[in-house]
């Protein structure tokens, strides 16, 4: 059976974090999520460097990336993947809680294949990230690539 390919959470808030995992696994969703905090750690995790040099150098489906992070936020991760030639086909989606219109911006100009504002009732994140999820990581159609 072909593994799936999995799922990279950007994200550094705890909360946001145990929010996504649990809508994805609530709707059986099989891939599995790999979770970094930090803009630095997503890169080191993209390029299998530092304490990701023994990981698979396999492109995630998908990567779900917040904005607003300690060392290196999100804008600047989606400028690095999409100036990477080794990065630049994966998908990345924006799931963050800004719903400033220039940020909005920056990461379309930049290349982000989506833009979802992260809504505060449960009900509604847990709606947006199983969409998400199922789009994403089983219904969309990559080139298989390794990094």
């Amino acid at each position: 059976m072909k593994e799936l390919p999995r799922i990279l959470l950007v994200e550094d808030n705890r909360d946001d974090v145990e929010l996504t995992l649990t809508a994805l696994a609530q709707n059986n969703l099989a891939n599995a999520v790999d979770v970094v905090r930090d803009g630095v750690e997503a890169l080191d995790y993209l390029l299998c460097r530092n304490e990701y040099a023994a990981r698979k150098r396999k492109h995630p489906a998908v990567v779900l990336l917040d904005i607003k992070m300690p060392r290196m936020d999100g804008i600047e991760v989606l400028r690095h993947i999409r100036n990477d030639s080794r990065l630049m086909s994966i998908p990345v989606v924006m799931l963050t809680s800004s719903a400033m219109e220039t940020d909005i911006i920056k990461s379309y100009g930049l290349g982000a294949n989506a833009y979802v504002v992260k809504p505060v009732e449960f009900t509604e994140f847990v709606t947006a990230v199983t969409n998400l999820g199922i789009f994403w990581a089983l219904l969309n159609r990559t080139v298989e690539s390794e990094s």
